[in-house]
């Protein structure tokens, strides 16, 4: 930049030369409105390169410049005057000073402008040595990076490839899929099955120690409510026929006739918690048959539509086939199904929805299950009791005796299927019932 204004401070004062002569020749004025339009672009690239310059030798170069240019502007404007008085000898004397000025001038400009000219060609060669070398490292650097490449992708080889090949041609020998294109896609299609694999178990596992630690707290339990309801109900038959007895012959005050009802009452309620127990204490004995679980859910709406009506509470069945048939006990599954809507019922109490629905899907590549799953908007399940529902006895009612979930749970369990809750408090709770799908 700097050069490049040197070199127009020089074509601009190279541009003064001559319009004095003209002068003479024709003593037409213009020459010197001329001659004052190449000292203003002298001045203006004066100015540029005095902004540009930064070193102090730039800055005196330039101030000598600027010194001698004043020096001879001055002396010419006295030779263009004494032209004009017409003292030609006088002029022509200082005319040749001006000629002079002129080239000390022109030289001082022109060394300014070759300096530069000699840092710009010494900053170009420093910048080809500069790229020069540059190409040579990114040379050494491509070498070294191609040679690290062959060490690398020989490791690779010895050391991790091979086992893999090893691995992956004992999983050929082992799987019965078909040959992966190379030993990765071998060993990951190797590795996802295990881990499907292993999940799958481990779920199978966890469903099943559920299911054990559940059969054998029903056999305890089952043992002890079958003495206990065998031991209550002798003497509460007889306490039955003696009421029934007074009922007859016995003539009651109105107040003697209510606590009579309430004494009944009971006595049906202590009957009805009787017969539960002995249900509990039976296993469930199924009397299956091939049937789509799809009619049993029907069958249970059918049966409930009352009793929905009076709890003000709507029913929707989401199913877009009806679920395939498989080998079930209808009474039973029924009984299962009724149990979970009038529990949600209740816990609803009024003004709410159930929604049904129905689908099928495949557990394992050959076991395809149909699952039936009953949700409602009621005040959900606390998280510390979902552990203890299907408990026997465990009952968060007032007059219930905790038994519905627990005859459920056994019941599709003797299907060889499976009953799940889940909730989250204050968003409803949801019973899926899996049953698996066999041909009779």
């Amino acid at each position: 930049m700097v050069y490049q204004s040197a070199e127009s401070l020089a074509a601009a004062l190279v541009k003064h030369k001559g319009f004095v002569s003209y002068y003479l020749l024709d003593k037409n004025p213009a020459w010197i409105d001329r001659l004052h339009q190449a000292r203003d672009t002298f001045t203006k690239n004066m100015t540029s390169v005095k902004s540009l310059v930064e070193e102090d030798w730039e800055k005196e170069a330039v101030a000598q410049i600027e010194s001698k240019y004043a020096e001879y502007i001055s002396t010419k404007d006295r030779v263009i005057d004494l032209y004009m008085k017409n003292d030609f000898q006088k002029g022509y004397a200082i005319h040749e000073t001006t000629r002079e000025h002129f080239a000390q001038i022109l030289d001082l400009c022109e060394q300014f402008k070759t300096f530069h000219k000699t840092k710009i060609s010494a900053a170009i060669e420093t910048s080809r040595e500069e790229s020069n070398r540059l190409r040579y490292m990114a040379l050494m650097a491509i070498i070294i990076v191609i040679i690290l490449s062959l060490l690398i992708n020989y490791i690779f080889a010895r050391h991790i490839l091979g086992p893999i090949r090893k691995i992956a041609e004992e999983a050929y020998n082992q799987g019965d899929s078909p040959r992966p294109a190379n030993e990765v896609a071998a060993l990951e299609l190797s590795v996802h099955g295990l881990i499907k694999n292993t999940e799958q178990v481990n779920q199978d596992l966890k469903k099943s120690q559920e299911t054990l630690l559940q059969s054998e707290k029903m056999a305890l339990l089952g043992k002890l409510a079958a003495g206990t309801a065998h031991s209550i109900r002798n003497p509460l038959t007889s306490v039955k026929m003696r009421l029934f007895s007074l009922n007859r012959s016995c003539e009651f005050t109105d107040a003697q006739q209510e606590d009579f009802n309430v004494i009944s009452g009971e006595i049906q309620q202590i009957n009805k918690i009787v017969d539960n127990f002995l249900e509990f204490s039976r296993p469930p004995r199924l009397k299956t048959r091939d049937m789509s679980p799809s009619l049993i859910v029907d069958s249970a709406l059918n049966l409930l539509e009352q009793r929905l009506q009076s709890y003000r509470v709507s029913i929707k069945l989401v199913r877009s086939v009806p679920l395939s048939s498989t080998r079930i006990d209808p009474e039973q599954l029924k009984e299962v199904i009724v149990n979970i809507i009038i529990n949600a019922c209740e816990a609803i109490k009024h003004d709410g929805r159930i929604i049904i629905s129905e689908e099928e899907r495949f557990v394992h590549p050959l076991e395809k299950v149909a699952i039936i799953r009953i949700m409602d908007d009621g005040p959900g399940i606390p998280d510390n009791i979902q552990s203890e529902i299907f408990n026997p006895f465990f009952t968060t009612k007032d007059h219930g005796t905790g038994l519905g979930l627990s005859i459920s749970y056994n019941i599709i369990a003797g299907h060889g299927g499976w009953l799940d809750v889940s909730s989250k408090e204050g968003q409803g709770a949801a019973f899926v019932i899996t049953l698996p799908i066999q041909e009779g």
